[in-house]
């Protein structure tokens, strides 16, 4: 499960944020001034994303970042204000924030940027995912076949990544619309269809393999390939 840390002194939207992001399966911790927050983040809590109000009692965001930042601090940060100027927003980035939302927000729109920073960061310096002779290195953003390199597109690779992190399970249509493009796109679309049609023409075709199988009405699952095409 996502873990996120909440700092917001309005308590109403404090509230409304806790609600929100655990009704999309995150574990939310609220606190409400900047000096808690610095210390919840300081302590090594394994929290997956930060998300701070600008404007914060005690502390305030722009400080809590840029001082954590500074202590080697990596946690993906997004900061909320009301401050909605360009200089103020470069002003929030170069302090260590990764992303940067004005208010007043659309909620969805706070719930993608979230998912999206989350993703960055999961991917981030993990080990190549290997299955069977098919090599997906979310590092290097780079996919092998039999030593061979595959040249994806970034949605197609985001994909592919899915499938072999569950290699041998069922992965829905709804996870991948989920992670890959946030819920975005109409889930009666062909628009997965399209991209996975797209990835068998380039990880299985020129190999002669079968690795992704579609299971109409569930998902698609990848197993080691079968040479048999």
């Amino acid at each position: 499960m996502m873990r996120v840390l909440v700092a917001e002194d309005d308590v109403r939207l404090a509230d409304l944020l806790d609600e929100s992001l655990s009704e999309a399966g995150w574990d939310v911790e609220v606190v409400h001034d900047g000096r808690t927050a610095y210390e919840r983040l300081l302590a090594g809590s394994e929290y997956d994303v930060a998300l701070l109000d600008w404007m914060l009692p005690g502390k305030d965001g722009l400080s809590v970042a840029r001082q954590l930042r500074g202590l080697g601090l990596v946690t993906p940060i997004l900061m909320l204000t009301a401050r909605g100027e360009v200089r103020d927003r470069i002003e929030g980035l170069d302090a260590g924030a990764d992303d940067y939302l004005p208010k007043p927000f659309d909620l969805d729109e706070l719930l993608a940027r979230l998912r999206a920073l989350y993703r960055r960061n999961s991917l981030t310096g993990r080990a190549p995912v290997q299955v069977g002779d098919l090599v997906v290195d979310p590092g290097s953003r780079r996919v092998t076949r039999a030593g061979e390199e595959v040249t994806l597109s970034a949605r197609e690779f985001d994909i592919l990544h899915l499938l072999a992190a569950h290699a041998g399970q069922v992965v829905t249509r709804l996870t991948i619309l989920d992670e890959v493009w946030d819920g975005e796109t109409d889930l009666r679309s062909n628009v997965i269809d399209v991209h996975l049609a797209a990835i068998r023409a380039k990880i299985d075709r020129p190999f002669g393999t079968r690795t992704i199988t579609t299971l109409r009405g569930v998902g698609y699952r990848l197993d080691p390939p079968d040479r048999d095409l």
